[in-house]
């Protein structure tokens, strides 16, 4: 399991809030119905159980996801609306997809909107009238990468925002998204709660980062890992077609180094990972430019994969920030390749060195098959939450069970790359970089 960014020990709540009593009958007759009382453990670490045992308290579970006998909303009076915000990536369309089927055909709803725009789309400022959502319009989306209904990055009033859903009669949101995305998702919910209205708010867990705590695996992080490694494998052929040949690949990662780890593991050919949970130097006994340069010695040719948000401290200070609010990152990448250049020409050493940033590329290209049907799933048990009167809470898939877990949990914290965890210690084996490339700490 991946290491989270909290011990479960201290969690205290992880209940679903509700709308109100479930009393219409399901429409779905073929699956195996799921109860509220069907927990799953939220660690299976022996020891966390016999603390908490120990103590006097019940282990930390979470309720399990999946189609309810009885439902909150009357399909044939009920209204959906779809949204996605944030940064693109793959599988998006694919979630929408299989959430305006399983709400049709299964259900029976027949009003299902999609916001355009992001958020943007509930703010009537900006003039983005929703678009209908049906069968027909969303049947071969899938085979696309991006969204049908565009994103947007940056808040907008909360309370204009559940205005719109209040006037639009929307019952149903789907909010898919990120760690912005999601937090928008909650202020929504409790404007919704606060007002007293009966709307539900359910989120789907969107980060190419793979970056939410209690998402053990997020969609298109298969397909971004998948993408990275191609890129991996043509940095290795410029690296090692040249002499003392040196590729540097940018990946997508700004706080967590999940798709270099996992695409470094993937190739092989990599020699260096760079992720922000592990500080580096470059300078010094020790540092990244000696241990590389050692390398080309002993083999002529090396491959660097850097996480975007890897080594910001070498990089010079930005007071800049996006329209979510995130601090813009200095580019590591081509920091890397100035520094390196320098350093071989200052010691009159032959050298080439490539550089290739395939980050937007790898977030635009259609999920690959094991993610669209991890979208399905995805979009299938978001739409049993829903139509049960879930609020408040995304869909994850938790030590191989489909969960609810309370929006505001899974927002916490981020989750990050364990330093001391198997995933890392991987890494280390693979490539045979030192543990610590930092001054007096190299081998």
């Amino acid at each position: 399991m991946l290491q989270q960014t909290m011990k479960t020990r201290a969690l205290v709540d992880t209940e679903i809030d509700g709308v109100g009593p479930c009393t219409v009958p399901s429409t779905v007759h073929y699956q195996r119905f799921v109860t509220d009382e069907q927990r799953v453990l939220c660690t299976v670490d022996i020891e966390e159980i016999e603390e908490r045992n120990e103590a006097g308290l019940p282990p930390v579970t979470f309720e399990r996801a999946g189609p309810r006998e009885n439902i909150y909303y009357d399909p044939a009076n009920t209204k959906a609306a779809i949204v996605t915000a944030g940064g693109l990536c793959p599988g998006l369309n694919d979630v929408i997809r299989a959430i305006v089927h399983e709400l049709y055909f299964m259900y029976g709803v027949r009003l299902i909107k999609g916001i355009r725009n992001g958020f943007a789309g509930l703010n009537p400022t900006n003039r983005l009238p929703m678009i209908d959502l049906t069968p027909d319009v969303v049947r071969h989306i899938h085979e696309d990468g991006g969204t049908i209904l565009g994103s947007s990055r940056g808040p907008q009033p909360i309370d204009v925002m559940v205005d719109t859903l209040v006037r639009e009669d929307i019952r149903i949101l789907f909010a898919i998204g990120g760690d912005g995305t999601l937090k928008g998702a909650h202020e929504l919910y409790q404007e919704i709660t606060s007002r007293g209205l009966k709307i539900s708010v359910v989120g789907i867990p969107k980060t190419i980062d793979n970056d939410i705590s209690f998402v053990s695996r997020s969609f298109g992080f298969d397909t971004a890992v998948s993408a990275a490694v191609q890129s991996l494998r043509c940095a290795h052929v410029e690296a090692s077609g040249h002499q003392n040949g040196v590729g540097i690949v940018k990946l997508m990662g700004r706080y967590s180094g999940f798709i270099a780890a996992n695409a470094a593991l993937a190739t092989g050919d990599v020699n260096f990972v760079l992720i922000p949970e592990v500080p580096f130097e470059l300078e010094g006994k020790g540092g990244l430019l000696q241990v590389l340069e050692k390398r080309i010695a002993e083999r002529r040719h090396a491959v660097i994969v850097v996480a975007e948000g890897a080594g910001q401290d070498l990089c010079a200070a930005r007071d800049e920030q996006d329209a979510s609010g995130n601090v813009k990152l200095g580019d590591i990448g081509v920091l890397l390749k100035q520094r390196i250049s320098l350093h071989f020409a200052s010691k009159n050493i032959p050298f080439t060195v490539k550089y290739i940033d395939p980050s937007y590329i790898i977030r635009s290209v259609a999920a690959n098959p094991n993610d669209c049907i991890f979208c399905l799933f995805l979009g299938q048990h978001a739409a049993h939450a829903a139509m049960a009167g879930k609020t408040g809470c995304l869909v994850s898939n938790w030590n191989n069970k489909f969960v609810h877990i309370p929006i505001e949990l899974a927002v916490r914290n981020r989750k990050q790359v364990d330093p001391h965890g198997t995933l890392w210690l991987s890494v280390l084996e693979a490539t045979g970089q030192p543990e610590l490339m930092t001054n007096g700490h190299g081998s």
